[in-house]
């Protein structure tokens, strides 16, 4: 079985240059500004610009208005959009037509209701991606806070979209986390900072080593 990963929240081109080199099949790139790891439009496309290899760029959005994305498309030619708010169906369809790109449309887990919410994005979106919920303290971002869900509540789910397992992954719980859940697709963000917003190389290397040997594994 192959895992692919994204690697998020880069933010810096060496970070960028280690997750491409490293096989990663996802670049992610943050555009919402209480989050460390957010980027100006103009940063964005230093970064999307001018890549090597085949990983894909895909920029991050919390409940974004049209403007927001218009001109962070203008910037920076993104191949995908991940939806990381209280998105509705209707919403990620306008999001889809809006900007021409496909949508991951991400949830926050933290009991089998939230799970079962994948039902409303089938036929929508295009990808969806399984996140912790954030802490219930001022001021929480939605995503990249390192925390992991109870990855039992994804076991044996029928879920009909390709799908991305995130929060809390790291080199050392990547091989449980696919046990666990059967996923195929991985998100790794803050475990792999050296501070926040500040990606390190090496963790990056070793994750996607990590990765490449559970795919052999499983071969």
């Amino acid at each position: 079985m192959r895992v692919d990963v994204k690697i998020c929240g880069l933010t810096r081109l060496v970070d960028r240059d280690a997750a491409i080199s490293g096989g990663a099949r996802w670049l992610g790139f943050v555009f919402f500004p209480p989050s460390p790891r957010s980027l100006t439009p103009e940063a964005a496309g230093a970064l999307v610009h001018g890549r090597p290899g085949r990983a894909e760029a895909v920029g991050v959005f919390v409940d974004p208005d049209d403007a927001w994305l218009r001109a962070v498309l203008t910037e920076a030619p993104l191949d995908l959009i991940q939806l990381h708010g209280k998105e509705t169906a209707e919403r990620v369809a306008a999001v889809k037509a809006l900007t021409g790109r496909p949508v991951i449309k991400a949830l926050s887990i933290a009991d089998e209701a939230d799970v079962a919410r994948h039902a409303a994005y089938q036929g929508v979106a295009d990808m969806l991606l399984f996140d912790a919920k954030p802490p219930r303290v001022p001021g929480a971002i939605p995503g990249g806070n390192g925390l992991a869900f109870d990855w039992r509540l994804l076991a044996g789910q029928q879920i009909d979209l390709p799908w991305l397992l995130a929060g809390g992954l790291d080199e050392a719980n990547l091989q449980d986390a696919i046990r666990l859940t059967g996923a195929r697709a991985v998100d790794v963000s803050s475990r792999l900072e050296t501070a926040p917003g500040i990606k390190d190389p090496a963790r990056i290397v070793r994750l996607l080593d990590r990765a490449r040997d559970i795919t052999a594994l499983s071969v």
